[in-house]
């Protein structure tokens, strides 16, 4: 127990210092009135004095009394006992008690502080008035004005004291908080990064791999038979090739695709089709309509995207002989259709994701049209072809209902 806690700031300790001055300028006053006034016994008032101030000296100087509240009670005890002594050899003693409030006040329970108050008040008042020979009111009215006071102050400062504490812990809480938060985004971020990755793979690299795969396969089905045949798959294999390195490299680099680089969407997707339609064993067409606007990176990248897992997806599995991709501009919206005479499929019923032949195509699709606002809708039926349609909204606010799909 510190008879000067929570003395931690630089107000606390000025504090301290002004009880410890007020309590050696009182005794002092007492020592040196009883000199100067020729009062009786100014021998034994000095030597109470000093033992007072001894006594008080010792409490901050010992550790025990610092720390143990049993030591402390006792150091209290003691002064008290000295301050009784010199109280009943003079009356200037009795300013003495005002000090005496705070210690008691601020190293004793709440309980026992108040009646340790009262009890010093109450010695006080006796004293003084058995020196002046006779009680009035008057007489009670400093001591218990200074307890009052006391009490308020000390009371008043524990309860901001607490309240201090109280605010330190939610601070520390809202700190701890948001440290909690900010490492939960950081790992949905980890997550959501991951995710467009995986997205950014499937529909870049792995889907100009499994090209590259088809093409070679042609040619070795062509060999020995029409090498002719061969020597342009594998020329068409080298330049899927050397196209799926570009994108690589833009990839690594997180720019944006090497197909809108110095090209607009329109253009871009009018070379996806003819790319299409040289590699592979359909025709691929493109159609623009509407007037174009600029579109943010953002929104161009997903939509090629979009069309280049729609077209890799025809190839592989569609079995179709002709595609459609529309770019279509209207009423503040942008849209992309990619429409097939494949064999079609039930949108409600696809077969789970085969993680060796990849799978992440329409999931990636909605995923990316999703983050944009957008929306992205699928027809098709078995032996009647297949519809994808991935439209984005250019407005703030567009209409709840989509107009018809290009």
């Amino acid at each position: 127990m510190n008879i000067t806690a929570p003395a931690l700031t630089p107000t606390t300790r000025a504090l301290a210092w002004c009880l410890h001055l007020l309590v050696v300028g009182l005794l002092a006053l007492a020592a040196v009135r009883a000199v100067t006034d020729h009062r009786p016994h100014p021998g034994l008032i000095t030597a109470a004095a000093t033992a007072c101030a001894v006594i008080y000296a010792a409490g901050p100087a010992l550790p025990r009394v610092r720390r143990s509240r049993r030591a402390a009670v006792l150091w209290l005890v003691a002064m008290g006992a000295c301050w009784l002594v010199l109280l009943t050899l003079s009356a200037d003693a009795v300013w003495v008690a005002f000090p005496l409030y705070f210690l008691q006040l601020h190293l004793l329970p709440r309980r026992a502080g108040l009646a340790a108050v009262v009890a010093t008040g109450t010695a006080a008042i006796a004293g003084f008035s058995a020196h002046q020979g006779s009680f009035s009111p008057a007489m009670a009215i400093g001591p218990a004005l200074g307890a009052a006071v006391a009490v308020a102050v000390v009371w008043g400062y524990q309860a901001l004291y607490r309240e201090s504490e109280q605010r330190r812990r939610l601070i520390e809480e809202l700190t701890a908080t948001r440290a909690d938060l900010a490492a939960a985004q950081h790992a949905a971020g980890v997550l959501a990064e991951r995710e467009r990755l995986a997205r950014e793979i499937h529909d870049t690299l792995a889907q100009g791999l499994s090209s590259i795969q088809l093409l070679l396969r042609a040619a070795e089905r062509a060999l020995p038979h029409t090498p002719e045949n061969a020597t342009r798959y594998v020329d068409q294999a080298r330049q899927a090739a050397v196209d799926n390195l570009a994108e690589a490299r833009r990839f690594v680099a997180a720019l944006a695709p090497p197909s809108l680089e110095n090209a607009t969407l329109a253009g871009a997707l009018e070379r996806l089709c003819a790319t299409t339609s040289t590699h592979h064993r359909i025709t691929a067409g493109f159609h623009l309509t509407g007037d174009p606007v600029a579109l943010p990176n953002a929104y161009e990248v997903t939509l090629l995207r979009i069309a280049q897992s729609a077209l890799a997806n025809i190839v592989r599995h569609a079995h179709a002989h002709a595609a459609e991709v529309t770019l279509s501009y209207f009423g503040g919206r942008v849209a992309v259709g990619i429409v097939d005479d494949g064999r079609g499929f039930v949108p409600d019923h696809l077969p789970a994701r085969d993680p060796e032949a990849g799978g992440f195509g329409l999931g990636a699709m909605r995923a990316r049209i999703d983050a944009l606002g957008g929306t992205l809708t699928i027809e098709s039926a078995p032996g009647h072809g297949t519809e994808l349609v991935a439209q984005l909204f250019l407005d703030p606010t567009p209409d709840p209902e989509p107009e018809a799909r290009p």
